[in-house]
C-alpha cells in the first residue's frame, strides 16, 4: 500500500528543538522543505498539517507521549489505515546516526510509538527509526532529552538529509525497496588476533589440542 500520512515526533517548544528526542520533527521539516509543503498549527488534528503532492504531513504538537492521539485524529478524518504511514523518531538501539526502517513492531520502549499502538489500536504501522546513541538507563531522559554534540553538526546534518531521502524514496517507491536501500548493516566486529607463540625451542601452536596419549 502506498504511503499516504507522514508523522515526525518530538515535543512541542523551544527548550525541545533540535534534541535528540525531537529527530523526528527535524526529518519531517527537511523532507516539508523538498516537497515546498507549508505548515499550519490544526487545531482538530492538535498539530501542525501540511499536504504535499498527494501526501500528508503531521508534527502533532502534543507532548511525546500524547502523539498517538494528533496521529488517530488525522488518520480518523482521512480514513488512513495504519498501513499507509511512515511514522520518523528517535531511537537509542541504534548508533548515532543509522537509519532502520520496518513495516511493523513493538514500541521498543519509546513513549511515542506507545502512544500511537494505543490511539490506533495497532502496531502494524511503517515506522523509519533514527539512532540518536546509547545512554545508560540512569542518564536515558536526559541523554534523549539533550541536544546533539555540536562538534558532530555537520554528519548530524548529513544523516538527518539521508533519512529524510528515505522517507520520500518510501513513499515513491515503496517500503521493501527503500529498506533494501537505506537499512545499513551492522559493521563486522574485528577479530581478535591470533596469540603469536613463544621464540626459541619447543615451539608449538597454542590453539592445537593436546595429545591425551603423549607423556609429561
Amino acid at each position: 500500500m502506498p504511503i499516504r500520512l507522514l508523522i515526525g515526533l518530538g515535543n512541542p517548544g523551544p527548550e525541545y528543538e533540535n534534541t535528540r528526542h525531537n529527530a523526528g520533527f527535524m526529518i519531517l521539516d527537511r523532507v516539508a522543505q523538498r516537497l515546498g509543503a507549508v505548515w499550519a498549527k490544526e487545531r482538530k488534528f492538535d498539530g501542525w498539517f501540511a499536504r504535499a503532492e498527494g501526501l500528508y504531513l503531521l508534527k502533532p504538537k502534543t507532548f511525546m507521549n500524547l502523539s498517538g492521539r494528533s496521529v488517530a485524529a488525522v488518520s480518523g478524518f482521512f480514513k488512513i489505515p495504519p498501513a499507509d504511514m511512515l511514522v520518523l523518531y528517535d531511537d537509542v538501539a541504534l548508533p548515532e546516526g543509522r537509519l532502520r526502517i520496518k513495516p511493523s513492531g513493538s514500541a521498543g520502549g519509546h513513549n511515542g510509538i506507545k502512544s500511537m499502538i494505543a490511539s490506533l489500536g495497532s502496531d502494524q504501522f511503517p515506522r523509519l527509526r533514527f539512532g540518536v546513541g546509547a545512554a545508560d538507563q540512569k542518564s536515558l531522559v536526559g541523554h534523549v532529552l539533550g541536544r546533539f554534540d555540536p562538534g558532530g553538526q555537520d554528519e548530524l546534518h548529513k544523516s538527518l538529509e539521508k533519512a529524510a531521502d528515505a522517507a520520500i524514496f518510501a513513499t515513491l517507491r515503496g517500503l521493501e525497496p527503500a529498506m533494501n536501500q537505506f537499512n545499513t548493516a551492522e559493521p563486522p566486529r574485528p577479530k581478535p588476533a591470533r596469540p603469536v607463540p613463544p621464540q626459541g625451542e619447543g615451539k608449538a601452536d597454542p590453539i592445537a589440542p593436546t595429545n591425551p596419549t603423549e607423556s609429561t
